[in-house]
């Protein structure tokens, strides 16, 4: 493609949003299988969370109309993994609030792991927060074989968006996970009120961190929380992002997750034909997905127009 460097990237802001999708498609058949990766997520532990993430319902510095419980049991984790599977999701992810779960919690997932590889047979991701590697390590050996910890944005960005940790944690996170020979799922938020350069500082910062699939979120204002009145990003920028993203990231498994349906709307199929290659499906954390059998039609539809 000829771009080298963060400088390079600098010059896909200005280039035509057509030539860009062209360009990012060629990358993607160049790199990328014409299959849609699919997972869906379990919210197994909900809210009263000590974090301040300005974006997130489940922060206990806000008020916001959310439900509030400890991790889930069992059999309801196994149930979710089921329907996962059943939906037509190649991963399954369980996530829970907090920054980090206790001995016991990791304990009690790692069971829940084992009993999903062994009855299920799905594959099981998990975001559990800023774990030890001893954590990492009992969870891999449970059959965790991905482990998502988003760095949400730009090195430069991140403290308008978090006070209550650093980027760094996130960083680490990410390599103490890598380290235990986890697949690494993290990717970020657009639309916070970043800019252009922070979105390509973030692109890079995973391509350095060599991470396996990479989420692009697109912020959902939440009323109760400090970004509830930030404008929703337009959807053309969000076609450019995952172009950028995909231009830069090459090889790696780009998801379009929250945020798809409200502002890519009738446009979603654009997004996998500017380079995207995953989705989350059949809902988020505290947000409404969309419905699961127009998704599973949008990927038969995709999957279809990568193979002409």
């Amino acid at each position: 493609m000829g771009w080298a460097g963060k400088e390079e990237w600098q010059a896909l802001i200005d280039i035509s949003l057509p030539e860009l999708i062209a360009q990012a498609d060629k990358v993607r058949k160049q790199y990328i299988s014409s299959k849609m990766e699919l997972c869906s997520i379990i919210n197994a532990k909900s809210g009263v969370c000590g974090e301040d993430c300005k974006f997130c319902a489940q922060s206990s510095h806000y008020s916001t109309d959310i439900s509030t419980f400890s991790l889930e049991k069992e059999d309801k984790i196994i149930q979710e993994a089921q329907k996962a599977k059943d939906i037509g999701a190649g991963r399954f992810g369980i996530v829970t609030s907090g920054n980090r779960l206790s001995d016991q919690e990791i304990c009690q997932l790692s069971t829940v792991i084992k009993r999903i590889r062994s009855e299920i047979g799905i594959d099981v991701c998990a975001s559990l927060g800023a774990l030890k590697r001893s954590d990492f390590e009992t969870l891999k050996k449970a059959g965790l074989s991905r482990y998502h910890h988003n760095i949400e944005t730009s090195r430069r960005f991140y403290p308008q968006v978090v006070s209550t940790h650093n980027y760094e944690e996130r960083i680490n996170t990410v390599k103490a996970a890598k380290e235990t020979g986890l697949d690494i799922c993290s990717g970020g938020i657009i639309g916070m009120g970043e800019s252009w350069q922070d979105r390509i500082e973030m692109a890079c910062t995973l391509k350095e961190l060599d991470v396996d699939s990479v989420p692009l979120n697109i912020l959902v204002p939440i009323k109760g929380t400090p970004f509830e009145t930030v404008s929703p990003i337009s959807c053309s920028d969000v076609i450019r992002t995952i172009c950028i993203f995909r231009i830069i990231l090459k090889d790696k498994t780009i998801k379009i997750a929250a945020g798809r349906e409200a502002i890519l709307k009738d446009f979603q199929a654009a997004g996998f034909m500017a380079g995207a290659n995953g989705m989350l499906i059949g809902g988020y954390l505290t947000i409404k997905g969309r419905d699961v059998q127009a998704d599973q039609q949008l990927c038969r539809e995709i999957e279809t127009l990568w193979k002409t």
